[in-house]
């Protein structure tokens, strides 16, 4: 899914990498608390090597699901201006009935190892996440990596929900097309969830489907014993229908790696939607400095002249009691002065910020752009192929039964 064909500056062309296994293991938790995980094997070796025909052993290290995710939430802070990759699901949603939603069972932990590997080379592969030594650390250094991560104090930099939830709904003029992403970016994850969901209603009528000829094949083989003439016939028949029935989980197991491919979309959705909130939040936070910034103005404006233009509590407070001295008017205005060249400064580095943002963060989407429609295609065309290879099984398990008939 992943293609591998971008600049040579990317760790991907420099480094083989790879999630080779995964290992149920035990173990206590930060409360001391007996618990089962699983641990992933991650290998690399140098491409240099590969390409001189060396085959050197790889490198190995063993992390938990959760050390991709504190990897990925560095990333997701540190560069808040890419879409970064999503991890794969934690625990397994859109299941038909019959599929495991235990995400100890052993065919979910391995598609999940293969989602994880994904995510690597998806980061390995990126013009800029590639560069970043917290991964490479993460990739090579099975000890004291954690230590490195929280050291640079992205924790702190982290955007809450409530400032990003309030700059939504209080922002005054935000980028139009960054509007328009984050629209586009709930419309994708409903039309990919909708999609998903409609499969998994389909894969349980299939499976139902498919398990029924199994009675085709009870029939026939059950007729057949007290049949001369037509015996042999019918028990092929029988033949042929109970190896269709079996069929089915091997299909239905082929369509869970198409289902995790469209998956990675409807969580992408949420990495497109996060880098346009960031942009509110900056613009958010650009205006509201501007306003504070006219505000002053205007205070040092009504200071200097004596000319109160709107309602205040100290021009009530003025004309009540009197003016204040000459000596406390001037400190007042030294430290508006102070706080207008602080806010100019702050305006400045904001707008400088917010640009910097629309700029890289733009760049980044239409790369996303290209790779999820070159991703969705590939995945959509190959899942009809799929379809339609299935559908000629059907067609030749009845022309075989045909064949049967035609010989009794």
């Amino acid at each position: 899914m992943v293609q591998m064909v971008e600049e040579g500056s990317t760790l991907l062309c420099r480094m083989e990498i790879c999630v080779a296994e995964a290992e149920k293991r035990s173990g206590k938790n930060a409360m001391s608390m007996q618990e089962t995980f699983t641990a992933y094997l991650i290998e690399t070796r140098p491409m240099d090597a590969v390409a001189e025909g060396r085959n050197p052993a790889p490198d190995s290290l063993w992390r938990r699901y959760s050390e991709f995710e504190l990897l990925r939430n560095y990333l997701i802070v540190t560069y808040p201006y890419i879409v970064v990759p999503p991890l794969p699901e934690k625990r397994a949603e859109f299941v038909w009935h019959k599929l495991s939603a235990d995400n100890m069972d052993p065919d979910f932990v391995e598609r999940r190892r293969v989602g994880l590997e994904n995510f690597l080379l998806r980061v390995a592969l990126h013009p800029v996440l590639s560069n970043d030594k917290i991964l490479y650390h993460f990739l090579t250094e099975e000890h004291g990596w954690k230590d490195v991560v929280y050291e640079t104090g992205f924790q702190a930099k982290a955007d809450s929900r409530l400032r990003a939830l309030s700059a939504t709904f209080r922002v005054r003029n935000p980028v139009k097309r960054f509007l328009e992403m984050k629209h586009y970016s709930d419309q994708l994850q409903s039309h990919t969830s909708q999609l998903l969901r409609a499969r998994a209603r389909v894969a349980d009528r299939l499976y139902g489907v498919y398990k029924v000829h199994g009675n085709y094949g009870r029939v026939f083989s059950e007729w057949s014993a007290m049949e001369k003439e037509m015996g042999d016939g019918l028990q092929s028949a029988g033949h042929h229908m109970d190896a269709y029935a079996a069929s089915i989980d091997d299909i239905l197991e082929e369509e869970e790696h198409y289902a995790d491919q469209i998956k990675e979309y409807l969580f992408y959705a949420e990495s497109l939607r996060a880098v346009c909130r960031k942009h509110e939040l900056a613009q958010f936070e650009l205006e509201m400095s501007s306003q504070d910034l006219i505000s002053k103005k205007q205070q040092r404006e009504e200071l200097a002249t004596g000319i109160v233009r709107i309602f205040s509590l100290k021009g009530m407070t003025n004309k009540l009691f009197g003016q204040e001295a000459p000596e406390q008017r001037e400190a007042r205005l030294k430290l508006l002065e102070e706080l207008i060249t602080e806010g100019e400064e702050s305006v400045k580095e904001k707008t400088v910020e917010c640009q910097e943002h629309v700029e890289k963060a733009w760049v980044d989407m239409q790369r996303f752009k290209g790779q999820k429609d070159r991703d969705l295609r590939e995945a959509l065309i190959n899942y009809a192929v799929m379809q339609i290879n299935m559908c000629k099984k059907g067609i030749q398990v009845w022309s075989n039964a045909k064949e049967c008939f035609l010989k009794m």
